[in-house]
């Protein structure tokens, strides 16, 4: 048996002192590059790592609005457009889910799905009653979560080819994020919105069963912003982006959270590479990304 000295003992002591603070700092955030403003109304990005690229909706116009004007543009990790319209054709293209090389895209009332390679819509998957398909999540045995905020509802598109509705209930709160892990569906609620996109009550985050669609509040339920992006900082708790106050929040289990970036109206649905540790934002309104570090 290893002999434990008074030094041993103190320097274990001191090292389980200082442990979960060193776990639970806030993160730094260095902005590390940002794109040329020539993007449209830019609402969310996600990271391809098979092919090591960035793709980027661009609504460009009225995100209700079924115009054709809507495109997908192609990034690189340096923050260069290496292709503005990459795919064209689609209407107001919001948030992305990438499976099995396709990559899905909500658009208005349709899921539309894309095959990566040829860089070519190969279906459309009509959301019946739905108003403004928001964000997308797609689970590990192939199925794709879409969510209508201003119906209350997420649709689901099964491994059979079948979008219908999955979940409908005002308990959502207008749903906009969706982040998938385990076998919980998280959900970020924009609020309750009473004069368009205004909300008297702003929303928080949410965890929804994938089994039963039993629906929980993460913490107490207090409100904590128009939550547009979200995703798992790899610690247990989340980044959000609060679109209307143009921040960046980390949001901890008991509902507490604290604003890690304050830029400009308009943060939208980011991307988190927790591999190259970056955070990669859509600046909607400004027609561009911001790039940053986490240290």
């Amino acid at each position: 048996m290893k002999k434990i000295t008074l030094n041993n003992l103190f320097l274990s002591l001191l090292a389980l002192a200082v442990l979960p603070c060193t776990l639970n700092a806030e993160p730094v955030l260095h902005q590390t590059w940002e794109t040329a403003a020539e993007l449209k109304l830019p609402e969310s990005v996600i990271y391809d790592e098979t092919n090591n690229v960035l793709y980027v909706s661009n609504m460009q116009d009225d995100p209700f609005k079924k115009d054709g004007n809507g495109f997908i543009s192609k990034v690189d990790l340096s923050g260069n457009i290496l292709e503005l319209k990459w795919v064209t054709g689609l209407n107001a293209p919001k948030g992305f889910a990438i499976s099995k090389d396709k990559l899905y895209v909500a658009d208005v009332d349709q899921l539309v799905e894309i095959d990566i390679k040829p860089g070519k819509v190969s279906k459309y998957y009509d959301a019946v009653g739905a108003t403004l398909l928001n964000d997308v999540a797609a689970d590990s045995k192939g199925n794709i979560y879409v969510s209508d905020t201003f119906t209350d509802t997420i649709y689901r598109l099964n491994k059979f080819g079948q979008l219908t509705t999955w979940l409908y209930t005002p308990e959502l709160q207008a749903p906009n994020g969706l982040h998938i892990e385990n076998d919980q569906l998280i959900v970020g609620s924009w609020g309750l919105p009473t004069d368009g996109w205004a909300a008297d009550v702003v929303g928080h985050l949410k965890s929804v069963s994938l089994k039963t669609k039993e629906i929980k509040s993460i913490g107490n339920g207090s409100p904590v912003g128009n939550i547009d992006g979200l995703k798992n900082d790899g610690n247990g708790d989340y980044f959000v982006t609060d679109w209307v106050a143009g921040k960046l929040l980390q949001v901890q289990r008991d509902g507490s959270f604290n604003v890690l970036l304050e830029l400009t109206q308009g943060t939208a649905d980011f991307e988190l590479i927790h591999a190259k540790k970056m955070i990669i934002i859509p600046m909607m309104l400004e027609g561009k990304l911001l790039a940053f570090e986490i240290n």
